[in-house]
Protein backbone atom coordinates (compact mmCIF):
# COMPACT_ATOMS: atom_id res chain seq x y z
CA UNK A 1 0.00 0.00 0.00
CA UNK A 2 1.33 3.38 -0.77
CA UNK A 3 2.10 5.81 1.39
CA UNK A 4 -0.12 8.79 1.95
CA UNK A 5 1.24 12.41 0.55
CA UNK A 6 2.47 14.33 2.78
CA UNK A 7 0.31 17.64 3.00
CA UNK A 8 1.67 21.11 3.46
CA UNK A 9 -0.26 24.18 4.32
CA UNK A 10 2.28 27.54 3.46
CA UNK A 11 1.22 30.64 5.11
CA UNK A 12 2.12 33.75 4.97
CA UNK A 13 1.31 35.37 8.65
CA UNK A 14 0.59 39.09 9.58
CA UNK A 15 0.86 41.94 7.05
CA UNK A 16 3.48 41.37 5.49
CA UNK A 17 3.19 41.49 1.49
CA UNK A 18 5.79 40.25 -0.26
CA UNK A 19 4.80 36.60 -1.00
CA UNK A 20 7.20 35.40 -3.71
CA UNK A 21 9.11 33.37 -1.45
CA UNK A 22 6.71 31.96 -0.16
CA UNK A 23 5.38 30.95 -3.73
CA UNK A 24 9.05 29.66 -4.63
CA UNK A 25 8.73 27.29 -1.60
CA UNK A 26 5.13 25.90 -2.30
CA UNK A 27 5.98 25.12 -6.20
CA UNK A 28 9.27 23.36 -4.92
CA UNK A 29 7.38 21.13 -2.33
CA UNK A 30 5.10 20.37 -5.39
CA UNK A 31 7.71 19.37 -7.86
CA UNK A 32 8.74 17.15 -4.43
CA UNK A 33 5.73 15.43 -4.93
CA UNK A 34 4.17 16.99 -1.87
CA UNK A 35 0.52 18.18 -1.68
CA UNK A 36 0.64 22.04 -1.08
CA UNK A 37 -2.06 24.09 -0.21
CA UNK A 38 -1.05 27.77 -0.33
CA UNK A 39 -3.33 30.10 2.05
CA UNK A 40 -2.46 33.63 0.29
CA UNK A 41 -1.45 37.21 1.85
CA UNK A 42 -2.74 38.79 5.52
CA UNK A 43 -3.82 35.25 7.13
CA UNK A 44 -3.99 35.65 10.77
CA UNK A 45 -2.80 32.28 13.42
CA UNK A 46 -5.83 31.56 13.49
CA UNK A 47 -7.01 31.71 10.17
CA UNK A 48 -3.80 29.61 9.20
CA UNK A 49 -4.69 27.50 12.08
CA UNK A 50 -8.61 26.78 11.00
CA UNK A 51 -6.85 25.96 7.38
CA UNK A 52 -4.17 23.50 8.59
CA UNK A 53 -6.88 21.54 10.72
CA UNK A 54 -10.00 21.85 7.63
CA UNK A 55 -6.93 20.78 5.19
CA UNK A 56 -6.36 17.84 7.45
CA UNK A 57 -2.60 19.10 6.73
CA UNK A 58 0.92 17.04 8.28
CA UNK A 59 3.29 20.30 8.19
CA UNK A 60 2.49 24.13 8.37
CA UNK A 61 4.90 26.79 6.52
CA UNK A 62 5.12 30.19 7.66
CA UNK A 63 6.94 32.67 5.31
CA UNK A 64 7.83 36.42 7.35
CA UNK A 65 9.64 38.76 6.39
CA UNK A 66 7.88 41.53 8.27
CA UNK A 67 9.57 40.96 11.38
CA UNK A 68 6.80 39.92 13.76
CA UNK A 69 7.84 36.05 13.78
CA UNK A 70 8.50 36.32 17.62
CA UNK A 71 4.58 37.19 18.48
CA UNK A 72 2.52 35.38 15.43
CA UNK A 73 5.29 32.11 15.02
CA UNK A 74 4.49 31.46 18.81
CA UNK A 75 0.53 32.25 18.67
CA UNK A 76 0.29 29.49 15.93
CA UNK A 77 1.64 27.17 18.04
CA UNK A 78 -0.58 28.22 21.11
CA UNK A 79 -3.69 27.84 19.01
CA UNK A 80 -2.57 24.12 17.59
CA UNK A 81 -2.10 23.11 21.07
CA UNK A 82 -5.58 24.71 21.90
CA UNK A 83 -7.04 22.95 19.01
CA UNK A 84 -5.36 19.24 20.16
CA UNK A 85 -3.41 19.78 16.55
CA UNK A 86 0.09 20.00 17.56
CA UNK A 87 1.19 16.81 15.99
CA UNK A 88 1.10 19.25 13.21
CA UNK A 89 4.97 19.87 12.44
CA UNK A 90 5.44 24.13 12.07
CA UNK A 91 8.65 25.02 10.24
CA UNK A 92 9.34 28.61 9.48
CA UNK A 93 11.33 30.93 6.95
CA UNK A 94 12.07 34.48 5.84
CA UNK A 95 14.29 37.40 7.48
CA UNK A 96 14.70 35.71 10.66
CA UNK A 97 17.14 36.91 13.12
CA UNK A 98 20.14 34.20 14.11
CA UNK A 99 19.42 35.28 18.04
CA UNK A 100 15.44 34.73 17.75
CA UNK A 101 16.07 31.00 16.34
CA UNK A 102 16.51 29.57 19.53
CA UNK A 103 12.83 31.17 20.72
CA UNK A 104 11.21 30.11 17.80
CA UNK A 105 12.26 26.77 18.43
CA UNK A 106 11.47 26.27 22.67
CA UNK A 107 8.14 27.89 21.43
CA UNK A 108 7.77 24.51 18.94
CA UNK A 109 8.63 25.82 15.65
CA UNK A 110 10.91 22.63 14.36
CA UNK A 111 12.71 24.55 11.77
CA UNK A 112 14.21 27.95 10.59
CA UNK A 113 15.55 28.25 7.09
CA UNK A 114 17.03 31.66 6.63
CA UNK A 115 17.60 33.62 3.41
CA UNK A 116 20.04 31.87 0.93
CA UNK A 117 18.63 28.00 2.36
CA UNK A 118 17.82 26.49 -0.76
CA UNK A 119 15.14 24.74 -1.97
CA UNK A 120 16.71 21.38 -2.04
CA UNK A 121 17.64 21.78 1.74
CA UNK A 122 14.09 22.57 2.53
CA UNK A 123 12.63 19.84 0.23
CA UNK A 124 15.11 17.28 1.84
CA UNK A 125 14.47 18.14 5.85
CA UNK A 126 10.53 17.75 4.60
CA UNK A 127 11.49 14.20 3.52
CA UNK A 128 13.23 13.96 6.51
CA UNK A 129 11.36 14.97 9.05
CA UNK A 130 7.70 14.89 8.35
CA UNK A 131 5.20 12.27 8.57
CA UNK A 132 2.01 11.68 7.48
CA UNK A 133 -0.29 12.28 10.48
CA UNK A 134 -1.89 9.25 12.17
CA UNK A 135 0.69 6.90 10.23
CA UNK A 136 3.56 5.39 12.94
CA UNK A 137 6.95 6.11 12.16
Amino acid sequence: MAEPRIRILIAKPGLDGHDRGAKVVARALRDAGFEVIYTGLHQTPEMIVSAAIQEDVDAIGLSILSGAHNVLFPRVMELLRERRADDIVVFGGGIIPEDDIPGLRAAGIRQIFTPGTSLAEVVRWVRENVRPRGVAA
